[in-house]
């Protein structure tokens, strides 16, 4: 399911490019996985694709579509509308990828009442009204750290079950709840640890032996090791 959307990318790329059709070893180029991997997860999704022509692009677009839900609009409301919060709420790629911005809210009275993107930031205490009248499905917090875990609590209570976390911190939800975390601070540590072990730097010092590769990792180290690699 992971790589679905990675699928679906590179497929909405080659139909800007007017590419009817592609083969598995072109779009699984396009989207950074080898072919066999490729065609065996499209194979779960039906027999798709034509010996010697490929896939048809708008086909799987439509199928990859339907199978992540997207054949139907998703409500999205913004929490927090700080820098990060008036950058998603402009992304022009929302509506395109099957989801709607219908709210937009932040507990700071110098941003609420401003116009972004065609819609009004409301008051964060307008929350759970905005969720019940829209039929929010998506929430997605960008507020500061503490205030994350009581606004998630809130949006549950009013009845969304699926949240998108850029706040720097874990949010603990019930059961039947998915959250997502997006962390760029994490993913630039991790290149930063990758760039370090490209120029030999501590970690690639402990080889020979200490390492993935011989001998017993420092105390502490294997499960970032493995947490990286993964």
């Amino acid at each position: 399911m992971a790589r679905l959307p990675v699928y679906l990318r590179a497929l909405h790329s080659l139909q800007d490019r007017g590419t009817a059709t592609v083969s598995s070893e072109e779009l699984a180029a396009a989207a950074g996985v080898n072919s066999a991997k490729l065609r065996k997860d499209l194979s779960h999704l039906g027999s798709y694709g034509t010996r010697g022509v490929g896939y048809e692009v708008q086909y799987l677009v439509y199928q990859i579509s339907r199978e992540l839900g997207l054949t139907q609009d998703w409500v999205v409301a913004i929490i927090g509308v700080g820098n990060l919060g008036r950058a998603l709420a402009g992304y022009g790629g929302f509506a395109s990828r099957g989801f709607r911005v219908a709210g937009l809210l932040d507990a700071d009275a110098r941003v609420v009442g401003a116009h972004i993107s065609g819609l009004t930031v409301e008051h964060i205490d307008e929350l759970e009204t905005i969720i019940k009248d829209h039929g929010v499905s998506i929430a997605v917090i960008a507020t500061p750290a503490e205030a994350a875990q009581p606004v998630c609590d809130r949006v549950v209570a009013a009845g969304v079950t699926s949240v998108l976390n850029f706040a720097p911190v874990v949010l603990s939800v019930p059961e039947g709840v998915d959250v997502r975390k997006v962390d760029l601070s994490i993913e630039l540590q991790i290149l930063a640890f990758h760039e370090q072990r490209k120029a030999g730097g501590p970690m690639g010092d402990l080889a020979p032996e200490y390492g993935p590769f011989k001998g017993d990792q420092p105390p502490g180290t294997a499960q970032y090791i493995e947490a990286v690699d993964a």
